[in-house]
């Protein structure tokens, strides 16, 4: 028996809604692949603010810091404010992220069959983006300097050491997740033809990229220009890196071309500690509605898994993770057990009891996922 000591944050809105289902996912692949969790709930977000003035506790982030996983819901709703007027719920998100040093935030797409979404194309589809997560302008987050009620100011932090290993993250992270069809390609994405700190960064990218020349190709191309091409050709991507708040922004772009929020995982990760939460936030309209898409937390758990069983070399752990996705296709595939936001007819929780359903557990033979290059963490 395997065991993992996981430290859940269900937080505001709908996280406590489709961490519940993860966890339901996670136990019942769990008890297939003979892998136990033991979970400890940390009482994180804006709720608690508004209930005690108190986002965290040190003693929660002790508990997560000591955990060998964090998943997490989502954080933040948009009454709970700090008087400078930036969201309370976060803070533990932000300590976490900077505390422990999650310097990349993994952040695939992959286009489902049979989806709808913006795009004219049903062509398939996916890619990654690797954002900086420890530097950039929202290194600034409680430090900007304000003047008087009448100037405010922000810093974009870039460094020499910052963004050498998030490129070279990115460039590892291309090769161990080859696309389908050609040679693994990384994209700079920045602003380098206005700011010296977007030169600095594509100039420190360059640097990294001499070391993996004629295993990964190179592209550089302004956030602007990356966006059109996002819209226009997602084929074309495979693994894009950009600064903290480009990054920010380009992911939740890309998560709309696949239809919907919903269906984006994500990472934040270091070299000893990682966080998993869905790419979206905590929805607080649809709270306690059963309309919820738990998928990109039942995937981004299913990251989780992967980062596990690199980390101990546990077979089990992997092909944990990749039964769950096997049983996320299935479920999705099907009108009747995918969520409304994706042109479905189920609830969340009929959603989460369809994956479960499909788990197919060591003696199945479990297909790696197909058409997701570079859409795995």
């Amino acid at each position: 028996m395997i065991e993992i000591k996981l430290a859940v944050l269900p937080g505001d809105g709908i996280g406590q809604e489709v961490v519940g289902a993860a966890l339901d996912v996670l136990k019942s692949a769990g008890e297939r692949w003979n892998v136990r969790l033991v979970t400890e709930a940390v009482d994180a977000g804006a709720a608690r603010f508004a209930r005690s003035g108190v986002v965290y506790t040190e003693e929660d982030f002790a508990l997560c810091r000591a955990a060998d996983a964090i998943l997490l819901g989502a954080l933040g709703l948009p009454d709970g404010l700090h008087a400078d007027g930036t969201e309370a719920g976060p803070d533990l998100q932000f300590r976490l992220r900077f505390d422990l040093d999650l310097y990349a935030g993994v952040r695939p797409v992959r286009r489902y069959p049979g989806i709808p979404g913006p795009l004219a194309t049903t062509r398939p589809f996916g890619f990654t983006i690797i954002r900086e997560n420890t530097e950039g302008l929202y290194a600034s987050r409680g430090g900007g300097a304000g003047v008087a009620g009448t100037v405010s100011t922000d810093t974009l932090i870039v460094t020499a050491r910052g963004t050498d290993r998030i490129a070279r993250f990115a460039f590892d992270y291309a090769l161990s997740h080859p696309p389908a069809a050609g040679q693994p390609t990384v994209t700079c994405v920045d602003k380098a033809n206005v700011l010296r700190s977007y030169a600095f960064f594509r100039s420190r990218f360059d640097g990294v990229a001499a070391e993996y020349a004629g295993q990964v190709d190179t592209r550089r191309v302004y956030v602007d220009a990356f966006c059109a091409q996002m819209v226009l050709d997602p084929a074309s991507v495979h693994v894009a890196v950009a600064e903290n708040m480009f990054g920010d922004i380009i992911s939740d772009l890309a998560a709309g071309l696949v239809g919907s929020l919903g269906l984006a995982p994500s990472a934040d990760i270091g070299d000893r500690h990682g966080v998993f939460q869905p790419s979206h936030g905590s929805a607080p309209t649809i709270a306690g509605k059963d309309e919820a898409n738990p998928v990109a937390t039942i995937l981004s758990a299913a990251m989780m898994l992967d980062w596990l069983a690199q980390r101990t070399a546990s077979g089990a752990i992997e092909g944990m993770a990749l039964d769950i996705r096997a049983a996320v296709d299935q479920a999705v595939a099907d009108k009747a057990t995918r969520t409304h936001d994706v042109g479905g007819t189920s609830g969340m929780r009929g959603c989460a009891e369809a994956v479960i359903a499909h788990l197919g557990g060591p003696e199945a033979t479990v297909p790696a996922v197909a058409g997701a290059a570079g859409a795995q963490a």
